[in-house]
């Protein structure tokens, strides 16, 4: 059998890739939407209010609840696939404040905590991969989005 019929063969074809992608999108959208869908609530417990304003955060009263309507909002929209690019730039908006503000383990003298803040430091970054991946190329398959005119982009 010559070399390039055999790479041909063992190539996947363009039906399973494309089950397969109408499996993995939308779990992935679904992935990255859990952690912004559960914790933005948490944004209106006076705790979470009182840990951003003790490590700085101005108007943290009237901040930390907007940054949760804004996770929230942002997860949401990329879970149900509906103006997602717009979620995900909202997810965008919350995440690089937050991750600059709340976890610059650069500034944290004790070890421990300063390890615990680089591994949130870096969960927000890839969070934040996972976003600008969404406000670039969009949902997907299985999208509210796809119920428009076929004109219109996801």
């Amino acid at each position: 059998m010559p070399v390039a019929q055999a790479i041909a063969q063992s190539r996947p074809s363009e039906t399973s890739a494309t089950s397969l992608t109408a499996v993995s999108v939308p779990l992935a959208r679904a992935f990255l939407a859990a952690i912004f869908l559960t914790a933005g609530p948490s944004h209106f417990n006076p705790g979470v209010i009182a840990y951003a304003h003790s490590a700085g955060v101005p108007f943290a009263s009237f901040l930390v609840p907007a940054s949760g309507v804004l996770a929230f909002l942002g997860g949401l929209s990329i879970l149900v696939g509906w103006r997602a690019r717009l979620g995900a730039l909202m997810l965008v908006a919350f995440l690089v404040p937050v991750t600059l503000s709340l976890h610059a383990f650069w500034a944290v003298k004790d070890p421990m905590m300063a390890q615990m803040q680089y591994v949130m430091f870096m969960k927000n970054v890839g969070l934040l991969g996972g976003a600008l991946l969404v406000a670039h190329f969009g949902a997907g398959p299985f999208r509210l989005d796809a119920r428009r005119a076929p004109s219109e982009t996801h």
